[in-house]
């Protein structure tokens, strides 16, 4: 794919239509245009440019010189950046507050187990639960390396807060580099988390119980490409939900038997 058509491409998913992309694509490489070099530059229908361009004019994004042929200007791409900008930040605010008036089900959307195949979406989602968090975190990191910094955030803040931190890390250089990131909260070297089971080439990655009901458990799989590791995960929130209740009875005897030794 060309550099011009990448251009378009990315002016499309800002909200403009093919032709507006391309006339305005075709303007930034030219100094200016009649509707029949545009339409050729373009390479769309002349009897389409003009309506195009009028569309264009109104975004601001082109200038129009009353002249005999007509003629036309693309604004400066810095520009066109800054009034595409805010007209994307105008319709994501009118979005967001159209979705705010959306009247909300009574009955819970987030019952039941659900999974997430994307990295990132897990740490996501780690952090919602933890900045949800009143009470308790219980936190086991068996693959320090997907340990990242929005996590650590959310645990200090939840630490801040008054809430109950604690966490369970396999060594004690693991144990170091949690303290460093979060010095408020209380890290332990839990010996068992050091060696454990690969299932189908996954390994444990993080397990997370906030407030005895919300549930975060992710395994790590090494990917294709050199030093990333890929996380897959499945999640719960309610009390009364099974995978809830065993967890939260599991990490209980983990919290007995800690205070025991």
């Amino acid at each position: 794919m060309s550099t011009a058509e990448e251009a378009v491409t990315s002016l499309e998913t800002l909200g403009m239509t093919e032709y507006e992309a391309r006339c305005f694509v075709a303007l930034t490489r030219i100094s200016a245009g009649t509707a029949k070099e545009i339409s050729q530059v373009a390479d769309v229908p002349r009897s389409r440019v003009y309506d195009t361009i009028e569309r264009l004019e109104r975004k601001g994004l082109v200038n129009v010189q009353q002249s005999e042929p007509r003629e036309y200007m693309a604004v400066s791409v810095e520009t066109a950046c800054r009034r595409l900008r805010e007209d994307y930040d105008s319709r994501l605010s009118a979005a967001e507050n159209a979705l705010e008036q959306v009247e909300e089900p009574e009955s819970a959307v987030e019952e039941g187990m659900w999974a997430i195949s994307q990295s990132e979406h897990v740490t996501d989602r780690i952090v919602a639960f933890l900045e949800e968090a009143t009470d308790t975190v219980h936190y086991l990191v068996p693959a320090i390396d997907v340990f990242e910094g929005q996590i650590a955030e959310a645990l200090s803040s939840a630490a801040g807060r008054g809430v109950e931190v604690y966490i369970e890390v396999p060594t004690d250089d693991a144990r170091d580099d949690v303290l460093e990131m979060t010095p408020d909260v209380e890290v332990v070297v839990a010996s068992d988390l050091r060696q454990t089971s690969e299932v189908y080439s996954e390994r444990p990655g993080q397990l997370l119980m906030v407030d005895g009901e919300a549930i975060v458990a992710a395994g790590v799989a090494e990917s294709d490409l050199p030093g990333v590791v890929d996380q897959m995960a499945v999640w719960t929130h309610g009390r009364d939900h099974g995978f809830a209740v065993w967890m939260r009875e599991l990490l209980d005897d983990r919290l007995e038997k800690d205070s025991r030794e």
